[in-house]
């Protein structure tokens, strides 16, 4: 897998999650709503980690910095 997400995707990435989050545990979204949006909340810290979004992929997305060859 090489990485196709760029440090500012990751950061934004990681401050929804973690905004669903505190919404999710402070009751403000609950019910299937809340479950579905925490399972996405997950799915971004995990792909925020390791660097890779599979649908990046699909749709030909790099928000990574290009590396220049000297």
């Amino acid at each position: 897998m090489k990485k196709n997400m760029g440090n500012a995707d990751k950061i934004f990435r990681v401050i929804i999650a973690l905004v669903i989050a505190t919404l999710f545990f402070t009751n403000i979204i609950s019910g299937t709503l809340g479950i579905i949006l925490l399972v996405v909340a997950g799915i971004f810290v995990l792909t925020s980690l390791i660097g890779f979004c599979p649908l990046y992929t699909i749709f030909g997305i790099k928000t990574c910095a290009i590396k220049k060859s000297v």
